[in-house]
């Protein structure tokens, strides 16, 4: 009796599991028919964002001693009066004469037709003309044609858009900020050589580090002061336009770690007056005069109230200025805010220009190949005013580069020179808020 119990009682057993295991494997194929119809209709849903169109682009790029005209004739399926439209259009805001070797002329097609419906041209890097088709032009030649019991023949349908053509042009231009798309990016070296071989050897922008070198211009001579083991890690922009990357856009935050010392510096707008870059006290970084006025080799002759021949020349006495070698060519820039009081030849000096800054400081560029600025003009921070020569006294290309204070001559390497404008109080909170995540991404 005993056993026969237990044996029904396994039995029973042995059927709940087996009913336990069915439902468990119905479960198990009804969960994976609903992800597999899932997935199926993710999938879907992706091949159906895949499958929109794009408009068309076709590019044409401007060569030398070529036109708009020319170029849209040989190059594009566009009929005259089209490319006279446009070029007429686009007259009152940038003047199509003025195109610009090595940029394109882009011509956009409708996705759906076909059919132009677009040109565009990139000014610069950072704006771009576009003329389209006015949307009011079809619908307002519509109602006037459109009306009960009218008699439109081709003649009177062509009066009809020439009157609307002057109420509703056909195109319409505009200069506007190109759209790109704004990305972020962190990147990082070491210096082994230089700071732009660490810069190739970690596949960074080329572009990206030439910004870097203008955050620090003011604080850092990167022909002169770094060395081997300098650290950098900076944070900025990526421009990308319809999905393809174009350039390096706004440098936000930058760190360079020089024989041990510490430099951080961020992009901050304070307000439409103040805006720049500041170190993490908010003190502005750009001083009132760059570190150097042109991109050199090596400085080939320092500052020195001693005596120093120079044979080849004939020159015996102090070399009160620096003297830094550099290519025939090279641009030479203002070393801040002035007005050009002198430019022309004057004896030993060669092609001089003389800048006046405030009432205590002028700077001289003396040996200049050919001036890119004129008497009296105002010049800013960091703007050409000529390129690097020899001539005068001079055994080769060089800047010879002066710098006067109240009318003594100084060493512009030794001056302490005057900060920029700092972040107000008031603003402080503001500006901690908004460099904290930098820090954090600088390791600071």
């Amino acid at each position: 009796t005993v056993f026969y119990y237990l044996h029904s009682y396994a039995k029973v057993m042995f059927m709940r599991k087996k009913t336990i295991i069915i439902i468990i494997i119905v479960l198990a194929l009804a969960l994976a028919g609903w992800l597999v119809v899932k997935y199926q209709q993710h999938i879907a849903t992706e091949a159906e964002i895949s499958a929109i169109k794009k408009d068309k682009i076709v590019k044409i790029e401007v060569i030398e001693n070529s036109t708009f005209g020319k170029l849209m004739t040989e190059s594009s399926d566009l009929d005259a009066n089209t490319v006279n439209g446009i070029y007429k259009a686009a007259q009152p805001v940038h003047d199509l004469a003025k195109i610009k070797v090595g940029h394109f002329l882009e011509l956009v097609y409708d996705s759906e037709t076909d059919q132009f419906k677009e040109f565009r041209y990139k000014i610069d890097s950072e704006d771009q003309l576009r003329v389209y088709r006015n949307p009011d032009f079809q619908d307002l030649s519509l109602e006037v044609i459109d009306q009960p019991g009218a008699m439109i023949t081709a003649e009177a349908e062509l009066v009809v858009e020439t009157v609307v053509e002057a109420v509703a042009p056909y195109w319409l231009a505009v200069v506007e900020a190109i759209p790109y798309e704004i990305r972020i990016k962190i990147a990082n070296g070491v210096v082994a050589t230089s700071m732009y071989e660490a810069a190739m050897k970690n596949n960074i922008d080329e572009r990206a580090i030439i910004e870097l070198a203008n955050v620090f211009q003011w604080t850092l001579d990167f022909a002169m002061d770094p060395r081997v083991g300098d650290e950098f890690v900076f944070i900025y922009e990526e421009r990308y336009l319809d999905g393809e990357y174009i350039m390096p856009g706004q440098m936000l935050a930058g760190k360079y770690v020089n024989a041990g010392t510490v430099f951080d510096h961020y992009y901050f707008e304070e307000s439409a007056d103040n805006q720049g870059y500041f170190d993490g006290a908010g003190n502005s970084v750009q001083k009132m005069f760059l570190k150097a006025p042109v991109e050199f080799r090596y400085i080939s002759s320092g500052y020195t109230t001693g005596t120093r021949v120079v044979m080849e020349v004939g020159l015996i006495g102090p070399h009160m200025a620096i003297d830094y070698a550099a290519g025939s060519g090279t641009p030479i820039r203002a070393v801040g805010d002035g007005t050009v009081i002198q430019i022309g030849r004057s004896g030993c000096y060669g092609n001089m220009i003389t800048l006046r800054h405030n009432g205590t400081y002028t700077t001289r560029y003396a040996h200049q190949s050919k001036f890119a600025v004129k008497s009296g003009q105002r010049v800013k921070q960091g703007e050409t005013i000529g390129y690097v020569g020899s001539t005068g006294c001079s055994t080769g290309p060089h800047l010879h580069f002066e710098m006067i204070k109240n009318g003594a001559k100084i060493d512009p390497l030794k001056e302490v020179l005057p900060p920029g404008t700092a972040i107000k109080e008031e603003n402080k909170e503001r500006f901690f808020s908004e460099i904290k995540a930098w820090r954090q991404e600088l390791g600071l």
